[in-house]
């Protein structure tokens, strides 16, 4: 199976299922000397783990990550940098009513048609417990951008057709701090209270519901990006579009862009500093990407996640034999995802400015 593998000079490769022994990931390219604390990897790990609240799946994984090489005396070597999860609590059992059925829209009639076997337990490899293994390659990525002064936050903009406001007149360390507060993770506190709620009706009523992540870099330097395939915004793209779940990606004015005329959506350059290498735009219409490189503004996207695939009601479905039968959903799932996806988001992303970062730092353009 191929495609298990995501970037070019730092490059990840993750590996396990959901109801096997582990999970882990094997970072490559990785610079020597980042300063790496196990607390802050799995800091980022507890904000995607499941049963962390009433609206996330009960799975009990604590996620603890073993640290297996790369670094030494506190510090990354340079060398391969590989982890492990081990997986805690599967209850294979919960999936043995859908060994032979596929469950509607989820991968199990793509599998076994496109390989001729698949791991029906949790879904296996197409499970979203391996994006924790993404969640611990990106903490060692952020901690690299960190020294750079590149910062990755994301919070949920919306769940259903509740929709936070704008929040661009608050500071990145006054959105982390109301994110947190907070088991939805959005950052606007009256509009988090109205996200719970409503997901906690759908969990009870046996039904899912889908949102919205909106994420933001800032930081990053002008530069990043190649004209052609490579486009920064284009694998950031996807980067998301590679996440679970996600149906949706579009980054600056997105989708609504398409309605705007030239003359309204152009960002206008200014130089307040009267410095070249100092250059801004009025508007940000651009989200931070123009010609598909980093313009050196902030860059934003948005990601939308669909409703999980997994229901607790009957749906109608077929089996391996072509009979019609009936499914219904068992054990433990997510009403909604996007809460538990925050993490994940500014992982990729912080994967895909860290790759750039580097190509670029090879080729002796930074």
């Amino acid at each position: 199976m191929a495609g298990n593998s995501f970037g070019q000079s730092f490059r990840i490769t993750t590996f396990g299922e959901s109801h096997g022994e582990a999970i882990g990931v094997i970072i490559d390219g990785c610079p020597p000397n980042i300063p790496i604390e196990l607390d802050f990897i799995q800091s980022e790990l507890d904000k995607r783990k499941p049963g962390q609240s009433k609206i996330t799946t009960q799975r009990k994984e604590s996620d603890t990550v073993q640290i297996l090489s790369g670094v030494f005396k506190g510090k990354t070597t340079g060398t391969p940098l590989a982890m492990l999860i081990p997986n805690e609590d599967q209850r294979s059992k919960d999936y043995s009513h859908i060994q032979d059925k596929y469950r509607p829209s989820h991968a199990d009639y793509t599998y076994q048609t496109k390989y001729g076997i698949r791991d029906y337990r949790g879904g296996g490899r197409s499970s979203a417990r391996e994006t924790a293994a993404r969640v611990a390659a990106g903490a060692i990525a952020k901690r690299y951008l960190q020294e750079l002064g590149i910062a990755v936050f994301a919070h949920v903009s919306a769940v259903g057709n509740i929709e936070a406001p704008n929040l661009g007149d608050l500071t990145l360390e006054e959105l982390v701090d109301m994110r947190e507060d907070n088991i939805v993770r959005c950052a606007d506190p009256a509009t988090a209270n109205q996200m719970i709620s409503f997901i906690d009706s759908v969990r009870k009523d046996g039904d899912t519901v889908g949102g919205i992540v909106s994420a933001i870099i800032k930081g990053v330097p002008v530069g990043l990006g190649e004209p052609v395939f490579d486009k920064l915004h284009a694998d950031l793209g996807k980067a998301m579009l590679s996440i679970n779940a996600v149906h949706g990606f579009e980054y600056g004015s997105g989708f609504s862009g398409a309605t705007m005329r030239g003359s309204e959506h152009n960002d206008i350059f200014v130089n307040p500093a009267q410095q070249a290498q100092s250059l801004q735009t009025l508007t940000n219409f651009s989200g931070g990407i123009q010609g598909g490189i980093s313009n050196g503004m902030d860059i934003n996207f948005r990601v939308a996640f669909k409703p999980v695939a997994t229901i607790m009601r009957s749906q109608r479905t077929i089996n391996q034999l072509g009979e019609e039968t009936e499914i219904s959903g068992k054990g433990r799932h997510d009403p909604c995802v996007v809460p538990r996806a925050v993490a994940i988001v500014e992982a990729m992303a912080a994967l895909v400015i860290t790759d750039h970062y580097l190509r670029n730092l090879s080729l002796g353009r930074l």
